[in-house]
């Protein structure tokens, strides 16, 4: 933009130019990153700025807004669809609310009250008078602080959508309104309304109510809070600035939105990676349990990829910049994280079609209650109607049945991703509950993804030159099973021979030539070509195959020289995982594309119940049409492109966070530490998480149930017990903490 240079210009001076700026704001961002704004790099991350923040309802996530404002649904006040490191701003109102109603309910209390306990204030003021009194500290709390009540209510009703606002907004609003007809105009009631102190009032009712409402809100903002502190943890992971290394050397600390791909950071010793980056100098081992679940430090060094929000450990580190903002893994989780939150799972359906009839449901009754109260209730009857009327509307809000499930799957996704468990939606995590088969694929999901050499057999010569001439020959080839064979030999410190040919036999092997020598590397289909019988070697290669290896012949000058055997290892944690999912009753069925027998050798050493071998993407998507057929509740894991089918065809796909996108785009679960361990423990969590939603619904139908009937009155011709409105509000309050404080269980769950 232009600026009109004056005396009084906001000015600052860097890299030999002179910078003027429109406001102090605009100086205050120079000031903190000089580099970054003079190299013009601001402008090229101004594309990439994330939109505004928007507002969803915590109950019905359909419900999307570019503002805060109130859900026109159930009208509870929308939040931020990312938690925000800032207070509830809902939070802070309705404790300023709180507070003021609390200061005119306790001196109405003693007012009304006060005789109980010998203090007869009402005697000594008189009854009209204590009546003024009473209106006065009564208004403003119900025409002020209670306003966000009607004021929900009254959207409710224009929305045709009746909801616990409906409810509280009628019986605090006829509660009011009946106290100021009998305190102006006493002469509209009959004469049996009328005592010796004049008609009765509710004024006390209303504020106190109000202020109970305002307790039980309060509580349940802040336990609402509480359900996104696993997020705004991992917002925490990452630094607030990072320390940006110049071309020249130079350094310094630049704001953590300012980074680009391609900088070049310092990571000192015990500071977070600030993005995700890949390792130019140093060797440090970096804590990576709050991203991926796993205790165990991971050594880094150049080459490697760091993920932002992980721990730098003793080393100092210099790593180059790959994934920033919103691209990063962290990033990436917050807002799986987020959008679990606002997912809904099936079993909320039970209570949304029982919510859409409550509310009507409940106006009838109050009107019933009313009715019955006034034709056939003791003197003064009005008064007995009205206040059963009320008691009935805020005893049944249906707040808690409403939070149920969502608060639930809220705290529940939040849990899940401090344990590396990443939940895509809630209804995979209600599904994941259910599931009683597992198909697994192995390499990557069972196996290291990554073959290393095992073993060097030689025959003609000895295992060193063997290795040797292996490696050499693989240096020219891009196979997995190539680069294992030349890690292999560099790990022993063999120095590898030039290649002066090299040729690439398809479905065989590799040939050529390495010091004059003619050598070649294969399989026993290359070895006949070459006019050599493999069969001499034949039983050594079956025992390694036995043991889940594939096996290489080398041949020198025509002849069979040695065995070159190669494994994708076990991952260490498989077997832990494997007898744990046994233990909670799951079928395990391995599904690969490689062969009988390299599967069998890997099953047998697992215990998996079942192998399917050599099979293509496909069929793994077939494999679990049959079992579906057969009525098994399928989980599929796996971390590959060709498992993207079936973990989009399974009930529950599950997604190695070490594998492919597609894949974890595929599946409804993510498992970050890359290996079945995080399986474990998302079963765990999806059991628990299903059983805590059926206890919170339990809790609020059983609640609604008894609720109502004692509001309307049903223990007063037996027992003389008839439920005081601020009782009503009291108990409304406590059901939606106890719901709520039932879900937090979930943090503390050991997984």
């Amino acid at each position: 933009m232009q600026v009109a240079v004056g005396p009084e210009t906001r000015t600052e001076h860097f890299g030999g130019e002179t910078f003027h700026f429109c406001s102090d704001d605009c100086q205050q961002k120079f000031r903190a990153d000089p580099w970054f704004y003079a190299s013009g790099n601001a402008a090229k991350q101004g594309a990439s700025v994330p939109p505004g923040t928007q507002y969803t309802c915590p109950m019905h996530p359909e419900i999307v807004r570019d503002a805060p404002g109130a859900c026109p649904i159930c009208g509870m006040a929308l939040e931020p669809m990312l938690p925000s490191q800032e207070p509830s701003t809902e939070l802070t109102d309705f404790t300023r609310r709180l507070w003021f109603s609390v200061a005119a309910a306790v001196p109405l209390v003693i007012l009304t009250m006060g005789g109980m306990v010998g203090l007869p204030l009402r005697d000594w003021l008189g009854h009209q008078a204590a009546s003024y009194v009473e209106c006065v500290l009564a208004t403003p709390i119900v025409l002020w602080a209670a306003l966000p009540f009607f004021a929900r209510g009254w959207q409710s009703i224009l929305n045709r959508s009746p909801n616990m606002w409906t409810l509280i907004s009628l019986g605090v609003g006829a509660a009011y309104l009946y106290s100021i007809v009998a305190t102006f105009l006493p002469g509209l009631f009959p004469a049996q309304y009328h005592s010796a102190e004049g008609v009765g009032t509710y004024f006390e009712a209303s504020v106190v109510i109000v202020a109970l409402i305002f307790v039980g809100q309060v509580l349940e903002l802040r336990a609402r809070e509480r359900t996104g502190d696993a997020i705004r943890a991992l917002l925490d992971l990452s630094p607030k600035t990072a320390r940006r290394v110049l071309p020249d050397g130079s350094e310094y600390d630049a704001p953590l939105e300012n980074v680009m791909a391609g900088d070049r950071l310092r990571v000192r010793p015990g500071d977070s990676v600030p993005v995700d980056a890949e390792v130019v100098e140093g060797h440090s081992s970096v804590d990576e349990s709050m991203i991926t679940g796993e205790a165990m430090p991971v050594e880094k060094g150049p080459g490697d990829a760091v993920t932002g929000g992980t721990i730098n450990g003793t080393g100092a580190l210099i790593v180059e910049a790959s994934k920033v903002g919103a691209e990063t893994v962290l990033s990436q989780i917050v807002a799986m994280v987020s959008n679990a939150r606002r997912s809904r799972a099936p079993i909320q359906g039970l209570a949304d079609r029982v919510s859409a009839v409550f509310v009507p449901t409940v106006v009838g009754a109050a009107v019933l209650a009313f009715v019955v109260w006034l034709a056939f209730g003791p003197d003064p009857a009005l008064a007995f109607a009205i206040a059963a009327a009320v008691s009935v509307l805020i005893i049944a809000c249906p707040c808690a049945l409403g939070l149920a499930t969502p608060i639930s799957i809220t705290t529940a996704a939040g849990r899940g991703a401090q344990a590396g468990v990443l939940i895509k939606d809630a209804e995979a995590l209600e599904r994941m509950a259910r599931v009683d088969t597992v198909i697994v694929d192995k390499t990557g999901t069972l196996t290291e993804g990554a073959p290393k050499l095992t073993d060097v057999i030689a025959l003609e010569a000895v295992e060193e030159e063997v290795l040797r001439l292996a490696a050499g020959i693989e240096r020219g080839s891009e196979h997995p099973l190539a680069e294992a064979i030349v890690a292999g030999a560099q790990a022993r410190g063999l120095v590898l021979p030039g290649v002066e040919t090299f040729e690439a036999v398809t479905g065989k092997g590799v040939r050529g030539r390495i010091e004059g020598r003619d050598i070649a590397l294969g399989n026993p289909a290359l070895m006949r070509d070459l006019g050599l019988d493999p069969a001499s070697a034949d039983e050594t290669a079956d025992a390694l195959r036995t043991q889940g290896k594939t096996v290489m012949y080398l041949a020198a000058d025509e002849a069979l020289a040695g065995l070159i055997a190669v494994a994708d290892p076990i991952k260490a944690t498989t077997a832990g995982a494997i007898r744990g999912l046994h233990a909670a009753g799951l079928k395990i069925i391995m599904a690969t594309g490689d062969n009988e027998r390299t599967a069998r050798a890997v099953a047998e050493k697992l215990g998996v119940d079942e192998v399917r071998a050599g099979v293509l993407p496909a069929d793994k998507a077939a494999l679990v049409d049959e079992l579906h057929q057969r009525g098994a509740y399928v989980a599929m894991a796996g971390d590959g492109v060709n498992d993207a089918p079936a973990l989009a065809t399974a009930d529950v796909g599950i997604a190695m966070g070490t594998g492919a996108d597609v894949a974890m785009e595929s599946a409804g679960i993510t498992l970050l530490g890359g290996d079945l361990a995080g399986l474990v423990r998302a079963r765990k969590l999806a059991r628990a998480t299903l059983r805590n939603i059926k206890q919170n619904l339990f809790f609020a139908f059983v609640y609604n149930s008894l609720g109502v009937p004692l509001a309307a009155g049903i223990l007063y011709p037996v027992f003389g017990l008839l439920l005081s409105p601020m009782i009503a509000a009291a108990a409304m309050s406590l059901s939606s903490v106890s719901v709520i404080s039932n879900a937090l269980r979930l943090r503390r769950l050991k997984l």
